[in-house]
């Protein structure tokens, strides 16, 4: 999600490209090493990149970037129904509604809203949601954020766009300009800038079409 390609500590402080120096830190390894070795050498770039930690804290975690707002949102507005099975390396998870109730409740005192963002936004017929009442919006994909399988990635009408990048990852372009911004990021900011640009300039050409 965050294999930005610059130095960022939006999650964890983590280098440039942090997938390619996970591998690399895989590749040193010997022939026939134990790969619990190598998978904790590669979770190191994660959990400790800076190499100040003496053990992962992967538990009870502070939250300095308040993703805290994220467990709220998913009770309110965004239940997402995930599971896990036999086949996957992760203890196998069942995901049920009652419990999901259960957990909403008992941390914030509400009910969860399965049906909420489907009914708002249309679900899996969201283009022909948008085109009918929604226009000026910007849908940013970065192909490396595994959350971009549930973007918007092709134009639905010519004033709700999509933008699409191959090597772009979570809200990469949202970030401060940096001199080490590959010239494809930089592009990809100048072409959203001119289009909210082109919407303002077309509001106040409309008032004053209006006003004459």
């Amino acid at each position: 999600m965050v294999d930005y390609p610059m130095p960022a500590n939006f999650l964890m402080p983590l280098p440039a490209f942090p997938i390619q120096e996970m591998c690399r830190r895989i590749d040193v390894f010997p022939k026939g090493s134990d790969k619990i070795d190598m998978v904790i050498a590669a979770a190191n770039v994660y959990y400790n990149y800076t190499g100040d930690q003496k053990c992962f804290q992967i538990e009870h975690k502070s939250d300095p970037h308040g993703l805290g707002g994220w467990n709220w949102q998913s009770c309110t507005e965004m239940v997402m129904p995930m599971t896990i099975t036999n086949e996957s390396m992760f203890p196998p998870y069942n995901w049920t509604y009652e419990d999901d109730i259960s957990s909403c409740n008992s941390t914030y005192g509400i009910k969860p809203r399965p049906h909420w963002i489907t009914t708002e936004y249309g679900g899996l017929r969201i283009e022909q949601v948008l085109k009918r009442y929604a226009s000026n919006i910007i849908f940013s994909n970065g192909m490396k954020d595994p959350w971009s399988r549930g973007g918007v990635l092709k134009n639905i009408s010519s004033s709700i766009i999509a933008l699409v990048t191959e090597k772009g990852a979570h809200h990469l372009d949202l970030r401060f300009a940096t001199k080490e911004d590959p010239p494809w990021l930089t592009q990809q900011r100048n072409q959203e800038i001119a289009i909210i640009q082109g919407w303002i300039d077309q509001y106040y050409q409309d008032l004053k079409d209006v006003s004459s």
